[in-house]
C-alpha cells in the first residue's frame, strides 16, 4: 500500500489488517511510520518517485520470508495541485505527474514479477477526477485520466496472465490532503501575475470554497477503506468501484450527458461560492 501516511492510504492500511493481511505501508516519515505500525502493519518509508526506494521494497518482497504470497499492489499515493492550466507552472505539472502517475508505474513495474507468480492483483486509487475534470482541476485530473487509461491498458494486458487490475474512483471524503489542497491553491494564486490574477481570481475562490463545502458533506477515509479492501478481496471484482453517492452520479452524468449540458451544470455548482470582489 502506497501513500499510507495519513486519510485513505492509512485506513485502508488498517482495514486489510483486520482482514488479516499482512500489509507493507508505504509512508514518507518516521512519525507517520509510528503512528501507523501496528499488529499486521509493517510502515516502510516509501516514496514512490524515487528509484532506490522502490528498488528496496522490490527487494524486500523477494528476500524476506515474512512478506508471504503477494496478492495486491494497492497504488493510493498523490498529490493534489488545482490551479488554472494556464497559471500552473510546467515544473508543478511534472511534479504532480511524477508522484500520481510515473510513481505508481515504476511500483507497479518493480512488483509484477511477484504478482504474477501468485496471481495478485493491482488496484489503482484515481478519483471522481479522473472521470469529470472541473475547472482550476486540470492538472490533478489530469493524472487521474491518464492513471485510468493506464490501468485499462495494464488490465487488457494482464488478464490472460492471471493479474486483475481494479480502479477505485473516491468522491469527496474527509481526509488531511483536502486543507493542503486549498492552502496550496491559495499558495499559486498569490504567484500569478496580476493579469491572470484578474481573469481566475475569483474562480479560484469559488472553487476552493466550493471544494471545503463538498468535503465537509464527503465519507470518512474507513469508508474508502472498505471499498478499497473489497478491490483488494472480491472474487470476481469489478473493474471500477466508487466511493460516495457524488463519485457514483458524477460518472454516470459523464458518461450520458453532453458537454456543454455538462458543463453548465458544474458552473452552476460553482456559481454559488463565487466571492463578489477579488480577495487581496
Amino acid at each position: 500500500m502506497t501513500g499510507a501516511s495519513t486519510g485513505i492510504g492509512a485506513a485502508s492500511a488498517r482495514e486489510l489488517a483486520r482482514r488479516g493481511f499482512h500489509v507493507i505501508a508505504g509512508v514518507r516519515r518516521d512519525r507517520d511510520a509510528d503512528a501507523l505500525r501496528a499488529d499486521g502493519i509493517e510502515p516502510v518509508i516509501l516514496d514512490i518517485t524515487q528509484p532506490d526506494h522502490i528498488a528496496r521494497l522490490a527487494s524486500r518482497l523477494d528476500d524476506d520470508s515474512r512478506a508471504g504470497a503477494l496478492r495486491a499492489l494497492v497504488n493510493n499515493a498523490a498529490i493534489q495541485i488545482n490551479a488554472p492550466v494556464e497559471a500552473l507552472p510546467l515544473s508543478e505539472w511534472r511534479r504532480q505527474f511524477e508522484v500520481n502517475l510515473f510513481g505508481h508505474i515504476a511500483v507497479t513495474q518493480a512488483l509484477l514479477p511477484a504478482l504474477l507468480r501468485h496471481s495478485g492483483r493491482v488496484v489503482n486509487i484515481s478519483s471522481v477526477g479522473g472521470r469529470v475534470a472541473m475547472a482550476t482541476y486540470g492538472p490533478y485530473a489530469g493524472t487521474k485520466f491518464a492513471l485510468e487509461a493506464v490501468s485499462d491498458s495494464l488490465r487488457r494486458e494482464l488478464a490472460p496472465l492471471g493479474v486483475r487490475v481494479v480502479v477505485v474512483e473516491p468522491g469527496a471524503v474527509r481526509t488531511e490532503m483536502s486543507d493542503r489542497v486549498i492552502a496550496t491553491a491559495n499558495r499559486l494564486a498569490a504567484a500569478m501575475s496580476p493579469e491572470q490574477r484578474d481573469r481566475y481570481g475569483r474562480l479560484i475562490q469559488a472553487a476552493n470554497a466550493h471544494s471545503a463545502t463538498h468535503i465537509k458533506r464527503g465519507r470518512p477515509a474507513a469508508d474508502a477503506a472498505r471499498v478499497i479492501a473489497k478491490a483488494v478481496t472480491a472474487g470476481k471484482p469489478r473493474t471500477r468501484y466508487t466511493v460516495g453517492r457524488d463519485a457514483a452520479l458524477i460518472t454516470r452524468l459523464s458518461r450520458v450527458l453532453p458537454d456543454r449540458l455538462l458543463d453548465r451544470i458544474l458552473m452552476s455548482s460553482l456559481r454559488p461560492h463565487y466571492p463578489k470582489t477579488v480577495a487581496v
